[in-house]
């Protein structure tokens, strides 16, 4: 609909043509049906573990980055990849008592990194030559048709589509999920065209904390003292890789 007032709807089919756009159609299908639905699926089965885990995907492109776009890993980066790993062990230490499917919940929350960490690759080489506004709107069409159009009729899950449209509470949450990720997608951009990426990059891995606290407190998530403490250290690590504390703290000095 913004796109609509704008005028910019029109550049979806021209910006399709072009290179720049192919490569943000394979990051849209990596990084929607593909992440996305492994990380719905690492939610199911391993509650809010799989959030902090998922958070990870800042290490991922930092290694894709340096493979695809020849960025350099400096020390500091390394370091913050290192602790992310730490993180991560620290999370899958204890297991919670009852999920038999918590290690593949697990596991799927690694396939979302990664695949957002390759989305995150591919968005920045097509953003640097096309509207972001309009790699968001090319990104979230080709997502959502895939997965109405191929995802559902192959797991199934048509039927339980069509039970969720008539079932008040569940889509109520939906719509209401589906609002609070538009907002985030809109100020995140923003974010990062006012701040820059990396102070924005930073601000949003905190979503690994944010995420785990909601579910402690309004879906009475069991926790462990290793999935605090690893939350913890995951953020401090994707921080680090996002962005130079020293740096920060002499461009407040000035």
């Amino acid at each position: 609909m913004y796109n609509i007032k704008t005028g910019r709807i029109r550049e979806i089919g021209r910006s399709l043509k072009l290179f720049p756009g192919k490569i943000i159609l394979l990051g849209s299908l990596v990084g929607g049906p593909i992440a996305s639905g492994a990380y719905l699926m690492g939610l199911a089965m391993a509650g809010a573990y799989a959030i902090p885990i998922s958070a990870m995907y800042i290490l991922f492109g930092a290694l894709f980055a340096r493979i695809f776009l020849k960025q350099k890993i400096v020390p500091r980066v390394g370091l913050g990849m290192f602790i992310c790993v730490v993180g991560a062990i620290v999370i899958n230490w204890v297991k919670p008592e009852g999920s038999s499917n918590f290690t593949l919940g697990i596991i799927c929350a690694f396939v979302a990194a990664v695949g957002w960490a390759l989305e995150g690759v591919f968005a920045a080489y097509g953003s640097a030559m096309l509207d972001s506004d309009v790699v968001i709107n090319i990104r979230q069409l080709l997502s959502g048709i895939v997965d109405l159009i191929v995802i559902l009729p192959i797991v199934g899950g048509m039927g339980l589509l069509k039970g969720t449209l008539f079932s008040l509470p569940p889509i109520a949450w939906l719509i209401v999920s589906g609002l609070c990720a538009a907002i985030s997608y809109l100020c995140w951009y923003k974010s990062n065209s006012t701040i820059g990426c990396a102070v924005g990059m930073s601000l949003n891995i905190t979503y690994a904390f944010w995420g785990v606290l909601f579910c402690i407190l309004f879906i009475k998530q069991p926790v462990t003292p290793t999935i605090i403490i690893g939350s913890i250290i995951i953020i401090i690590g994707a921080v680090l890789v996002s962005v130079d504390p020293f740096e920060l703290l002499n461009k407040k000095e000035d």
